[in-house]
């Protein structure tokens, strides 16, 4: 009765033929336009905010498991930092992203998280927690800053935050073969007299390192902005979650390692 009724309707108000209550039926059976078409949508939808928070909460809950077992076994920390640089590399330097490689990135860059941070809190107690607490707060000021201040970085500014960026990329790498090699601290723990007070070098360059990191946050807002705006595919949110970890775990290595010089 309601098919008929339903196509009673349909030709008085479009004059079109009648169709039979088995092809009515038919019709609402098949699947909805948007449902036949899920596979080809889905993998070419574009990126949202969602898609980077629940990338950015998978990946951290990988860099904390990863951090467990660095935290028990902290011998794995040298040899899985070697592999999260090689891995941290590789996918800086990739045009598409790799899933697998960021998830082992993660994986491995957590073992070594929890393996300095459990030789970091056995030198100084509560050190850990103070690191954490701090690199929060300034990760919560940035985003702040970036959402209700509206800070943004124009052309110049990026080129000046890569430069810089890339030269402490080199110094660090080359301040650790020093370190190896002679068993200090390398050039961190150059003693610095400054209006009376002796420190080493590492606290100027922590400020600096820990400062250029919190501008690096406002990067990554930026990239993953323009990324939703810009509707780019959605593989590209693994990329955004990858830069924002990376970023996060600099800022709290740098954070710890400068709490340390004010503990000793």
């Amino acid at each position: 009765m309601m098919n008929r009724a339903l196509n009673q309707g349909v030709q008085a108000g479009r004059n079109e033929p009648v169709m039979s209550d088995q092809e009515l039926n038919n019709l609402f059976d098949q699947p909805a336009a948007q449902n036949r078409n899920a596979g080809p949508q889905t993998a070419d939808r574009a990126m949202t905010y969602d898609d980077v928070m629940m990338k950015t909460g998978v990946l951290f809950t990988i860099l904390l498991a990863g951090a467990v077992l660095g935290w028990f076994v902290p011998p794995l920390a040298f040899p899985a930092m070697l592999i999260a640089l090689v891995l941290g590399l590789v996918n800086a330097f990739k045009k598409e992203p790799s899933k697998a490689l960021i998830i082992g990135y993660a994986s491995f860059e957590g073992v070594f998280l929890g393996g300095i941070s459990s030789m970091f809190e056995t030198m100084f107690p509560g050190i850990v927690i103070q690191a954490v607490l701090a690199t929060l707060c300034v990760f919560g000021v940035m985003l702040a800053l970036f959402k209700f201040k509206g800070v943004r970085y124009g052309s110049k500014m990026k080129k000046f935050m890569m430069i810089a960026i890339g030269g402490y990329a080199i110094f660090s790498l080359i301040n650790f073969g020093i370190a190896m090699m002679t068993g200090t601290g390398g050039a961190r723990s150059v003693p610095i007299n400054i209006m009376g007070f002796e420190m080493p070098l590492g606290v100027i360059i922590g400020i600096v390192a820990t400062v250029l990191a919190a501008m690096t946050l406002i990067m990554d807002f930026q990239m993953i902005e323009q990324g939703v705006k810009q509707r780019i595919p959605e593989k590209y949110s693994w990329m955004c979650a990858f830069s924002l970890m990376v970023t996060l775990v600099w800022l709290y290595i740098e954070i710890l390692r400068l709490i340390s010089y004010f503990r000793n």
